[in-house]
């Protein structure tokens, strides 16, 4: 064997490797939320002043408490705000590669689950009501199963499935390599 050829197989080996890892796949879903932190602002401060502006008749009048209470209302709806901001951390991971499907899952409070499969094994399963749309999305392989998407709309959870499958189906036929 000449020079030549042996470092074109060593090259060849490199690209066949670097496709095999090469991502066909990698989503990461968060849970929606339709209100930033400047909408959070303005709905708190237009909270505090309809509570001051409401609250002044009743201590004018010498119903003090009433103020009191408005201030607590003020703080449960900040403490629920602040309660559904700390859930929107939560995050899932799909990455698919021609070895592997990794589904990264952290719940808002930093706790991490991996699930790793074959893709050669690993199916997708769909529970779809006919009036609603596609409910629920799970992976499935060698008997264990874990849900997917569930902060998806069923419409966004369709498109995910759509995107996912082929991704699945592209690593059960192997990695693409250009050879040079």
């Amino acid at each position: 064997m000449t020079p030549g050829k042996s470092h074109s197989a060593a090259l060849d080996a490199a690209a066949i490797e670097a496709a095999a890892e090469r991502p066909l796949f990698d989503a990461t879903i968060t849970p929606h939320r339709s209100l930033g932190p400047n909408g959070f602002r303005l709905v708190m401060t237009l909270v505090c002043l309809a509570a001051v502006i409401s609250s002044l008749p009743f201590v004018i009048l010498g119903a003090w408490p009433v103020a009191g209470f408005f201030g607590l209302d003020i703080l449960a709806l900040f403490i629920a705000f602040k309660v559904n901001f700390g859930a929107a951390r939560a995050f899932e991971r799909i990455v698919v590669t021609p070895l592997d499907v990794v589904l990264r899952k952290v719940s808002h409070h930093g706790r991490e689950r991996v699930w790793r499969s074959n893709p050669a094994w690993t199916r997708m399963e769909r529970d779809e009501d006919e009036d609603f749309g596609l409910m629920g999305l799970a992976l499935v392989s060698r008997g264990r199963r874990t849900a997917i998407a569930s902060a998806l709309s069923p419409q966004e959870r369709e498109g995910f499935a759509q995107a996912l499958g082929g991704a699945l189906a592209k690593a059960r036929r192997g990695p693409d390599f250009d050879p040079i």
